[in-house]
């Protein structure tokens, strides 16, 4: 509803920027009282006996508008004939009012990506001021009106409130809303501005000491719920009597209940001020403590004035309420003795921190006592609520008188835990560097020989090729990887693929150039090293197998011979480097453990023959003919099975 406000229309001149904050200031207002009247129209229409018409029921919007600002109402119509005061304020009503303009003062000067001031840079924007004046304008001028409307109205505002509360709470929130879009700094103040007041405000200890107070009034307002919920709770059978007597319809009990949710903090607040000592006051001369009731209570029937405790003599349960601003001052220590112990503070300046915590406490808790009660009526209803100049002051007493020293203990307590986990650190180093034992040699020595024998039967794995030169990525160096692997699985892994001609050919022609033959996958020899040996194949006989052929060493490139007949497919595939008794047993006689799917038919194909292919020299090293295992010319060329041709004898190579 009021994210980034309203898409506003982008301005050009100052006096447009200046009308621009007025109309925010306008609408934020027009937002508040808008919200409220849709809810009293609704419980208008809802109710079966309306006691006025849709003006009337306009007007006390409009006036409840009003009263969320704390100003005061006049009910001119009682029994006595003498206007009685409605001054009780719901402070959750009061939130909204106060939200809005806020939000209007912010977003004025941190406009979204649709609110751009068009022809206005950055520097140009509207002062902090500027935004002030002119959105408080706008949101009083919007109150003023309201003012008129309600004064022909049921509950009309007394003029001097209006005026004076209205002009407090939009000037309150605009400012805040201002000091959030500059980012709320603590400086640099003004130079009017007392140099006590402006260090103060930018030192260490009053943002720890605001915090600690924040928190101590936190925990006085859920203690003084939970005790207005435990009295409630402890009365509740009257608080249902009275809630029926007031509402007899379901919408009028549906008010009542949302009149009774907007002053739950009202009821919060004075649980807090009973805790504390004073209590409040329930009538002009009655005055409800722990100790006990002091004086004849007036209170009208509504539920949650149920919950005021009666009795002349508080009991013991009473008594235990004290244990809320006990708690509260421990809260507050713990939060300056922690700041103390990791700025490393000394006793004094924990103290102090301490001592102003409490002092921001009770400011706090006076303004809440003053704003959470009021009149409602003359004589013995003239007064109802805490005090505020006791509450505060009680909210101080406890506050100093509990949470000063705590923070000292606490402040003392951290520090010595601190001081001690750095000596048994300091402990540990020293017995870590002095520690050392004959013994624990020799049991190292001991063990040492056992390790020893344990590693002597651990047979190192190596993937690569200790010599040969080759890279990891190579296919020299992929098949030695997996031939070991298949040596140390014991039988168990199976065998790679052959790679037929067809699949020679793909890889020549993706293999990169260099000045090595595009169908040999082996590593040209690095620089410095060695010649390599003649190369050595299963076909050669003669040959055996030396202990270097079963580290899979890079063969150099074979030449092919030009009789198709006289290769074989080991010739490009992976156990053309396996140098064992199984592999030449499969070269020298084919059959269904061998390459049961070599088709020699198939090679007329996919490309010439022998007897059109021009004789390779001794220089030239020619691509592999593609073989019939892969490529969609498969099946295309039939031939006799390998299994009913006898291989050949010899496998002759050009030398």
């Amino acid at each position: 509803m009021t994210d980034r406000s309203l898409p506003l229309l982008p301005v050009k001149a100052r006096s447009s920027v200046l009308a621009t904050c007025f109309l925010r200031g306008a609408i934020a207002a027009g937002l508040g009282l808008g919200a409220l009247a849709v809810l009293v129209m609704v419980l208008w229409i809802s109710s079966p006996y309306p006691d006025s018409g849709p003006g009337g029921a306009l007007r006390t919007a409009a006036s409840l508008w009003l009263l969320a600002h704390g100003t005061q109402l006049v009910r001119p119509e009682t029994l006595t004939g003498t206007p009685a005061p409605v001054g009780v304020v719901p402070l959750l009503l009061m939130a909204l009012p106060a939200w809005l303009a806020h939000r209007a003062a912010r977003d004025a000067l941190m406009p979204g990506e649709d609110e751009v001031y068009e022809g206005e840079c950055a520097e140009s924007l509207p002062s902090g001021w500027t935004v002030f004046w002119a959105v408080t304008c706008g949101y009083l001028m919007i109150g003023g009106a309201t003012v008129l409307y309600a004064s022909a109205g049921p509950l009309p505002a007394d003029p001097r409130s209006a005026g004076l509360h209205l002009s407090l709470t939009a000037a309150l929130a605009t400012a805040f809303g201002v000091w959030t879009a500059h980012g709320r700094p603590l400086g640099p103040l003004p130079d009017r501005v007392p140099a006590l007041l402006r260090s103060a405000l930018v030192d260490g200890r009053t943002a720890v000491a605001a915090r600690a107070a924040g928190a101590a009034v936190a925990v006085l307002l859920g203690g003084g719920a939970l005790l207005a919920g435990a009295c409630l709770a402890w009365h509740i059978g009257v608080a249902e009597d009275s809630f029926l007597r007031l509402a007899e319809n379901w919408p009028g009990r549906f008010a009542l209940l949302l009149l009774a949710l907007v002053l739950v903090p009202n009821a919060a607040v004075w649980g807090a001020a009973y805790g504390l000592g004073p209590g409040f006051a329930v009538g002009t001369g009655a005055v409800v403590t722990p100790l006990g009731v002091a004086g004849t209570p007036a209170l009208p029937h509504f539920p949650l004035l149920a919950a005021v405790p009666t009795g002349t003599h508080g009991s013991w349960w009473n008594w235990a309420a004290a244990g809320v601003p006990l708690v509260a001052g421990v809260v507050l220590a713990r939060f300056c003795a922690r700041a103390a112990v990791f700025e490393g503070w000394g006793r004094r300046d924990a103290a102090r921190a301490a001592l102003l915590g409490a002092v921001l406490c009770g400011c706090a808790l006076a303004g809440l006592a003053a704003l959470s009660g009021g009149p409602l009526g003359t004589a013995a209803l003239a007064k109802l609520g805490p005090v505020w100049w006791r509450t505060g002051g009680a909210a101080l007493l406890w506050a100093m008188a509990v949470g000063v020293p705590a923070a000292l203990v606490l402040r003392a307590w951290g520090t010595r835990e601190r001081v001690a986990r750095q000596r048994r650190s300091l402990r540990a180093r020293v017995a870590g560097a002095l520690g050392w034992r004959p013994w624990r040699k020799a049991a190292v020595a001991v063990a040492a020989p056992v390790a020893a024998e344990s590693e002597a039967d651990y047979e190192p794995y190596e993937f690569l090729p200790v010599s040969g030169g080759g890279l990891w990525h190579e296919d020299g160096a992929r098949e030695a990887r997996w031939a070991a692997l298949k040596e140390a699985s014991g039988g168990l892994m199976a065998e790679i693929p052959a790679e037929d001609g067809l699949g020679g050919a793909l890889r020549a022609a993706l293999s990169p150039p260099g000045p090595f033959p595009a169908g040999d996958h082996a590593a040209p020899p690095r620089a410095g090293s060695d010649p390599e040996p003649a190369p050595r194949t299963p076909q050669d006989p003669g040959i055996a197998a030396g202990p270097d052929d079963a580290a899979g060493p890079v063969p150099e490139p074979v030449r092919p011979s030009s009789d198709p007949d006289s290769h074989s497919d080991s010739d490009y595939g992976p156990d053309r480097f396996s140098d064992s008794d199984s592999d030449s047993d499969n070269y020298s006689d084919p059959g269904p453990d061998g390459y049961s799917d070599f088709d020699p038919g198939s090679y007329s194909a996919l490309g010439p023959g022998p007897a059109s292919a021009p004789d390779p020299g001794a220089d030239s090293y020619p691509a592999p003919a593609p073989g019939p295992d892969r490529g969609p010319d498969r099946y295309s060329a039939p031939g006799p099975s390998p299994a009913s041709d006898p291989a050949p004898d010899s496998h002759p190579h050009t030398t």
